[in-house]
């Protein structure tokens, strides 16, 4: 029996395209695509705006109002601590969300070729089945109608009482 690679199965993955093999062996070898994902999709919600905006203007108010020893990034220095950990996040946020919308363009690519590999079966089962009713008027305007039946069978009976009229008159000759 031939062994089945985990990448073979997976339905949202296009073939031919493999992880890097850093990833292998960790027994999830998606793991960081799925973490990526999650990071975008956290980032692109409004509680997590409303959570950087309070820690922005939390971080703000200590160092601004807070005993002059207690303050570790002072606002009369620009922020420059606040500065450092915004750009660093968004530094790591933006490949992030790079890698998660790479990966959503492979699932969209294989969800096209599926569309249309779909439409295609669509198309030739419809016209298979254009052909069959094709067919099927064919056939039905050959088989006989009604109304012929009918006149066949009233001249078959017509005929029939023509001979049943002559043959006495045979008989009796």
């Amino acid at each position: 029996m031939a062994r089945v690679d985990v990448e073979d199965r997976r339905f949202d993955t296009p073939k031919g395209i493999r992880r890097s093999p850093s990833f292998r062996g960790t027994g999830d070898s998606d793991r960081f695509g799925r973490f990526t994902e999650w990071v975008a999709r956290g980032m692109g919600t409004p509680w997590f705006l409303l959570a950087l905006s309070m820690f922005v203007v939390a971080w703000m108010l200590w160092n601004t109002f807070a005993p002059s020893h207690l303050q570790f990034d002072r606002a009369d220095y620009g922020f420059i601590a606040l500065t450092l950990v915004l750009s660093l996040q968004a530094s790591y946020a933006a490949p992030l969300i790079l890698l998660a919308q790479n990966r959503q363009d492979d699932r969209d690519r294989v969800q096209i070729e599926q569309d249309r590999q779909r439409a295609e079966r669509n198309l030739a089962d419809t016209e298979y089945l254009a052909r069959e009713v094709v067919a099927l008027r064919l056939a039905v305007r050959d088989l006989a109608s009604k109304e012929f039946i009918r006149a066949e069978l009233r001249a078959i009976l017509d005929e029939l009482e023509r001979r049943d009229e002559e043959e006495p008159e045979h008989a009796a000759s």
